[in-house]
């Protein structure tokens, strides 16, 4: 089996109480946890970042009327907390972890080291990315898209609750079509809404491939981390 290097972004849904939305439910973290730690133990290279909808979305009201720089550092923390929380559930699964954010936390993790990050990696470590690129105005999925350019990862892989990307959006339409694979322009032309237009763009001109699916069918994340065909893929070589 080919050993991986891949960025998994994981959004707030991944920390959620399914009923509620938000919050941070321990057994669903545990599940995540489990199906990364066990795809890790092959011997891939696993790299995460972390969204905050999870926790931001329960503070939506109050940050509505807030400048869009400071809610985005609120954003930005949120992420922090969901990392910290990942951690604590892999390293308990049996996987040693890392936990680096791009605002210097230093009581909590390390700050954003680029080499730092790689050696870890190649030690066979988990590493998580925290608070976004450090910056507003900048998407978690830019992030997992900036930071697969720079540790010199195979494959942004986003984990979501659907089983891919879909012709138009699967819960309006029933006539809906999953999309096996695409090119990077249609993602982008097409507006499918599966990273916004920076972050797709950006692995365009890395030659990072992206791929979209379901986490939660069990053995998904494997599938993903291991490059097997599941859910979207989009890359420069295909086209529909």
């Amino acid at each position: 089996m080919t050993k991986r290097r891949v960025v998994l972004k994981l959004s707030g849904e991944a920390f959620a109480d399914a009923t509620l939305g938000y919050g941070i439910d321990p057994a669903t973290v545990d599940r995540t946890a489990q199906e990364i730690a066990a795809v890790h133990k092959e011997g891939h290279e696993i790299a995460i970042v972390v969204g905050g909808g999870n926790i931001f979305r329960g503070l939506s009201e109050a940050a509505k009327n807030m400048d869009r720089a400071n809610a985005d550092y609120m954003g930005m923390l949120a992420t922090v907390i969901n990392a910290l929380a990942l951690r604590d559930a892999l390293e308990r699964a049996g996987a040693e972890c890392r936990v680096q954010t791009a605002i210097v936390i230093q009581e909590v993790a390390e700050p954003y080291i680029r080499l730092r990050a790689i050696r870890h990696l190649e030690k066979g470590r988990i590493v998580i990315f925290a608070a976004g690129t450090g910056n507003p105005f900048f998407t978690t999925d830019t992030t997992a898209a900036l930071r697969a350019a720079e540790i010199g990862a195979d494959a942004v892989l986003k984990a979501t609750k659907v089983d891919g990307i879909y012709t138009s959006d699967p819960a309006t339409n029933p006539d809906a079509e999953l999309l096996h694979e695409l090119d990077y322009m249609h993602a982008i032309s097409e507006q499918l809404g599966i990273m916004d237009t920076t972050a797709v763009t950006m692995c365009m001109e890395n030659n990072l491939p992206i791929r979209v699916f379901n986490m939660t069918t069990p053995g998904n994340v494997g599938k993903a981390v291991r490059g097997e065909p599941v859910g979207t893929v989009v890359d420069a070589r295909r086209a529909t």
